[in-house]
């Protein structure tokens, strides 16, 4: 397995299969040119497109620093329980502590087994603390 970066929309269109709706052609460009949005790609030899992907963003608080939020990863379906997911989260921490933040997070839905297995599996640990407070601005 490779991991790489994704440095374009064309890297990202072909990945699209890994997301949850339609790659945009104008907000992968948009996230790929924002300074602190990182993107990941597994690629797995003899797969036709990249197999999985994590993306993250830096946030930054005046009193706390930088941490990384894990925005999304996703493997799939036959390639999962592999490693991919564990492999993809470390090379986003790894990431996270090149460029000095104290910490990563992610939010997970409850019931969402496979993920907290994922994450668990990569060094994370749930601290049950949490609630999601959500505005829909559609």
């Amino acid at each position: 397995m490779e991991i790489r970066r994704a440095g374009s929309v064309a890297e990202v269109t072909v990945a699209e299969h890994l997301f949850d709706h339609p790659v945009r052609a104008e907000w992968a460009e948009r996230f790929l040119s924002s300074a602190g949005h990182h993107l990941f790609l597994a690629y797995e030899e003899g797969a036709d497109a990249p197999v999985g992907f994590v993306s993250g963003v830096e946030t930054v608080h005046p009193d706390k620093g930088a941490e990384m939020f894990l925005y999304e990863l996703a493997v799939a379906e036959p390639y999962r329980r592999r490693g991919i997911g564990r492999a993809l989260v470390g090379r986003l921490a790894a990431l996270g502590r090149e460029l000095g933040c104290y910490g990563m997070w992610v939010l997970v839905d409850t019931g969402n087994d496979v993920a907290l297995a994922a994450y668990r599996s990569a060094g994370g640990e749930d601290d049950g603390s949490c609630s999601v407070v959500t505005w829909d601005f559609a």
